[in-house]
């Protein structure tokens, strides 16, 4: 049972709300069960791609409703031009616009202005296997769990990425252990759902706008004592990923002590995720 009570709904001020409304809706007047948010800076050369496949993949192999949201946050490129055209020629896509970077602040308005019943969100590379994602939803879908998060590091994960990338990854991981008494495995890989009613009342506690968001989202999320499951997935690392590696694993440390000295006071709550292999 969770400790948070469910009843704040957050939303965006109305000159926000009016800015970050969808271009497009799929079905207009309906609520989607899932909402799966694509945050994007400079992809021109990927998003078409991507988003056409992802569209393909949730009409042939998703049992629920969804909706498709490019979350563009202070593209420079042609990223917000292609964004709109999608959305304007693909049922179930939306595209919404921020003029500040940042990929925690892209999510944050996303899921702040949703009416779907489960957030998710995925990385534009699609490097996370397509075929973790109905058992990445499915436990939170139904109620057995708040969060849900693609690991890498679990037994039956096949990963391909470079000997430097897996290093800092576990060596993060190991610090969240240490440093935040984190009982999950891996923070970092983009490919996560949340049920709305937590992210209503999570989100808005959360600082960080950019990388250290889906951290300190789930490090929350366990000191509530939310049911966190992980899904164990393939994934392939993108060779031509916008991630700056040195300089996002420090702001990340950073954000790590901001949240060691905000927890002195604090305990964690005794919680385990549950790990599918």
């Amino acid at each position: 049972m969770s400790a948070l009570s469910y009843s704040t709904r957050h939303r965006p001020d109305g000159a926000q709300a009016a800015r970050l409304r969808p271009v497009r809706g799929s079905c207009p007047g309906t609520r989607p069960q899932v909402e799966i948010v694509v945050p994007v800076f400079n992809e021109q050369s990927t998003l078409e791609v991507s988003v056409r496949h992802l569209r393909g993949f949730l009409s042939d192999n998703l049992p629920f409703s969804w909706q498709i949201v490019i979350a563009d946050n202070a593209s420079t490129d042609r990223t917000p031009e292609i964004a709109r055209r999608l959305a304007g020629e693909l049922d179930g896509v939306t595209a919404m616009r921020l003029p500040e970077r940042g990929r925690g602040r892209a999510l944050r308005a996303a899921w702040s202005a949703s009416d779907a019943e489960v957030l998710c969100y995925m990385d534009v590379d699609l490097s996370t296997d397509l075929r973790g994602l109905l058992p990445l939803l499915a436990p939170v879908i139904s109620g057995h769990s708040d969060v849900a998060i693609g690991t890498r590091l679990g037994r039956s994960s096949c990963v391909t990425r470079s000997a430097k990338r897996e290093l800092i990854s576990r060596a993060y991981n190991g610090v969240l252990r240490l440093a935040l008494g984190a009982r999950f495995s891996d923070a970092q890989c983009g490919f996560k759902a949340i049920r709305a009613d937590a992210a209503r009342e999570l989100v808005p506690r959360v600082r960080d706008e950019e990388w250290f968001f889906d951290t300190e989202l789930l490090v929350l999320a366990q000191r509530e004592g939310l049911r966190i499951h992980e899904v164990p997935v393939d994934w392939v690392e993108d060779p031509d990923s916008r991630v700056a590696i040195v300089s996002t694993a420090a702001a990340d440390l950073r954000g790590v002590g901001r949240m060691l000295r905000s927890s002195r006071t604090r305990v964690l709550a005794p919680h385990k995720p549950t790990v599918t292999d």
